[in-house]
């Protein structure tokens, strides 16, 4: 891998991609402390850990945003209102016959669908940032912008259109590392964020108790074990033989030989993690707009700790994956370019019973590795739960599974564009 990476640098497009890709995820964290215009800068990071301590929704919308909430950042929107967006817009397609017609019309489609995602972020960013105003400016925060020697109106406005921006300017980002940088943006991003909180989750680990340091150590000695089953069932793959029957074009004896259809454990990836954790961040959102109304209240901090989150936590991950296993995943067409191909699965008719064979394979795999995602996301919460030590909860299977996935598929992209640089090279010898 290490040597995949030095060899990456070589090449002078691959490496202004990685370039520009760590300059971005750098503006990015530099973003995160940039506090919005007339907030005031002292008090802010103690009105966060009061409010916090006792609001896990406020925590959990701390963690998605990399801290910048809890410096009342530009970049406190964080890259959820986008998240959100295209989960909207995937379960859109599988409803709307237009929309669905749009994702089949190939690149020209997917500009339609991507534009269409832009609008619906920023609509949602909007509505966020007028709740984070309301939070701010609640008994929980308790953030003063009489300070800000301006009209009161005009204070609010200035809050609300600069945390827009920065969600606009974190949607440009994301987007600008998937079509010109290495890796996918929103992974990379969320990946960033995780990265960010580490040390001071270690040192407020070190920090708890007597044993501080001894539980320290465990848990990264158990993050350290568990690395090497999350790479395990992510490289995992169930390969279906694939046999091509023998054409005869002129003189010429075409087809005849074997391969295989590999279909991976974890099709759908990391995407059901963050797409479940992008819903029940949807409670704290809301919540955010009604801070003096405790059933609401009450009812985003179940969701975003507890045995409540557990369960729900287990269901969407196993519900997204298989509905984003089909979303990338065809049978049908994967049984119709077979047989177009000349190719067939053994034992197995070309068409109808090629597409139901793949279907069942596909179903069998996708469930365990959907509950394996599931256990290693929930199982830290609940021993986070049970001791209450900061690293458990920022570092946690969630972020593990998402920093796995995200730099395998980022290694696995770059090994591809070397691969295809070399090939064009030789080409060209």
């Amino acid at each position: 891998m290490l040597n995949g990476i030095l060899n990456a640098f070589r090449v002078k497009e691959l490496r202004n991609k990685i370039l520009l890709t760590v300059g971005i995820l750098v503006l990015y964290r530099i973003g995160a402390y940039v506090p919005v215009p007339g907030i005031p800068f002292s008090g802010m990071l103690s009105a966060y850990q009061s409010s916090s301590s006792a609001n896990s929704a406020i925590a959990v919308l701390n963690l998605f945003s990399g801290g910048a909430l809890s410096r009342v950042s530009v970049f406190c929107l964080g890259i959820m209102p986008y998240i959100t967006a295209q989960i909207i817009m995937q379960m859109l397609q599988a409803v709307v016959p237009s929309l669905g017609s749009l994702a089949r019309e190939g690149e020209s489609g997917q500009r339609k669908i991507t534009q269409y995602t832009r609008y619906v972020t920023v609509g949602l960013a909007l509505l966020n940032a007028v709740g984070y105003l309301f939070l701010f400016k609640s008994s929980s925060f308790g953030i003063d912008f009489s300070q800000a020697g301006m009209p009161e109106w005009l204070m609010n406005t200035v809050v609300v259109v600069s945390m827009l921006a920065g969600a606009i300017l974190i949607m440009w980002m994301g987007e600008v590392i998937t079509q010109r940088g290495v890796g996918n943006g929103m992974s990379l991003i969320i990946f960033a964020n995780i990265i960010s909180g580490l040390p001071t989750s270690i040192i407020q680990s070190l920090r708890t108790s007597e044993n501080g340091a001894l539980l320290t150590v465990l848990i990264v000695l158990v993050i350290v074990a568990v690395v090497p089953f999350i790479v395990f069932i992510e490289r995992g793959q169930r390969r279906i033989p694939v046999q091509y029957a023998k054409r005869v074009v002129g003189r010429k004896i075409l087809g005849g030989q074997s391969t295989y259809l590999p279909i991976k454990v974890n099709t759908a990836g990391v995407i059901p993690i963050i797409f479940a954790s992008a819903i029940l961040y949807l409670p704290a959102q809301i919540a955010v707009f009604f801070p003096g109304v405790g059933w609401i209240n009450t009812f985003a901090n179940a969701v975003s700790s507890g045995w409540l989150n557990w369960i729900l936590s287990v269901l969407l991950i196993v519900g997204f994956a298989y509905f984003y296993t089909s979303m990338v995943f065809n049978p049908d067409e994967t049984a119709d370019t077979l047989r177009k191909q000349g190719g067939f699965i053994p034992g197995v008719r070309p068409g109808s019973a090629t597409a139901a064979y793949i279907k069942n394979v596909l179903n069998h795999l996708t469930l365990p590795g959907a509950i394996f995602v599931a256990v290693v996301a929930v199982v830290p919460s609940v021993v986070f739960t049970l001791t209450g030590n900061s690293l458990v909860q920022a570092f946690g299977g969630t972020s593990i599974l998402i920093m796995v996935g995200v730099a395998l598929d980022t290694i696995s992209q770059i090994e591809s564009q070397l691969k295809t640089t070399n090939y064009e090279n030789l080409l060209i010898k």
